[in-house]
């Protein structure tokens, strides 16, 4: 076939991709040099390449001559939050391995907020996202024109795409009848919203937790709002301050269990000991001025294993079943410093 004519439309990645039956990812990564495909498919792509006369855009020249990789978006809800950065760290991990980069949107926990940004990541021409959504309705992530999808901590609602979650529901069931065999019947929950799927998941292991041990769910000792301390330290101060204060109180994210150990560190010497347990490791559990219980899990692997269902999804050629991955969790307790 001979060159393509500039007086013709310009041939895209995806013209060559669609001639040859594989991905516009593996046509990239050929041209690339990169890992990701076998060698016979390498040759294969260079040929029709060649054949076609394809002339790489200016982006894909910078890819070739080591400027600007290929971009891979991660959408997360509030980087105030620890467990962000280390889930960023596992997806780049891998990313880097690919010769991508991962550029970085923050939703604020605003699903609006949410829609603005992986529309801005997609204009700028990013090659995958991973997203970890602000809310329930994930329809604007399902009809992205070859830019696969992963979602992170949360299942997809309304729309076929692979993702990654932490078992919520049997770390804080765990965790809250951990605090039930120690003895404790009145247990405060500082939860998330239940628009969210942790927020959802974590509370029902709680309240399951309780029905099994035969405690009446009491609403007074529930607080569901965003992950925020200073939210979480006014929502503790007032369970503590009632008649009849819980024993104990669980926490549905680090952020909470800082707005926890600060509600408990005023507390006066003849008090109550009031105990403390809550979901993901927070930095220096071991040095606090009282145990603590932790759902600990590695975020890093979340980002990991997010990372590879993308990278796998870009180089199919056929389509495939969404997948679901589910990172375990344990309990870890954390001792008062003697």
């Amino acid at each position: 076939m001979s060159a393509h004519s500039d007086s013709e439309p310009a041939l895209t990645m995806r013209d060559v991709a669609a001639r040859l039956g594989v991905s516009p990812m593996t046509v990239s990564r050929a041209l690339r040099g990169q890992r990701g495909i076998g060698e016979a498919t390498r040759q294969r792509v260079l040929a029709e390449v060649a054949a076609l006369g394809y002339r790489p855009n200016k982006r894909a020249r910078e890819l070739r001559s080591g400027g600007p990789s290929e971009l891979i978006g991660l959408v997360v809800t509030n980087l105030a939050n620890p467990f962000y950065s280390q889930l960023a760290v596992g997806l780049e991990q891998i990313s880097v391995s690919y010769g991508a980069r991962v550029m970085l949107g923050s939703t604020g926990e605003d699903p609006a907020t949410e829609r603005d940004v992986v529309a801005d990541l997609v204009d700028r021409g990013v090659d995958g996202l991973v997203v970890v959504p602000a809310g329930h309705d994930h329809g604007h992530l399902g009809g992205l024109r070859d830019v696969p999808v992963v979602l992170a901590a949360s299942p997809p609602m309304g729309i076929d795409v692979d993702c990654v979650l932490v078992d919520d529901f049997g770390g804080t069931r765990d965790a809250c009848r951990r605090l039930v065999a120690r003895g404790h019947r009145r247990i405060g929950f500082l939860g998330l919203p239940p628009s969210l799927w942790t927020g959802s998941e974590r509370f029902r292991g709680y309240a399951v937790a309780l029905e099994e041990a035969g405690i009446a769910l009491d609403e007074r000792y529930v607080s569901q709002h965003r992950g925020d301390s200073g939210l979480a330290e006014e929502a503790a101060r007032a369970m503590l301050a009632l008649p009849d204060p819980p024993t104990a109180l669980l926490t549905a994210n680090n952020r909470n269990t800082v707005g926890a150990l600060r509600a408990l560190r005023d507390r006066a010497p003849d008090e109550e000991p009031v105990s403390l347990a809550g979901f993901d490791d927070i930095e220096l559990a071991d040095m606090l001025h009282l145990p603590l219980t932790v759902v600990s899990y590695d975020p890093v692997e979340i980002g990991r294993a997010a990372a590879k269902l993308l990278f796998e999804r870009q180089a199919s050629t056929a389509p495939q079943p969404p997948r679901r991955v589910t990172i375990a969790t344990t309990l870890v307790d954390h001792p008062a410093p003697r």
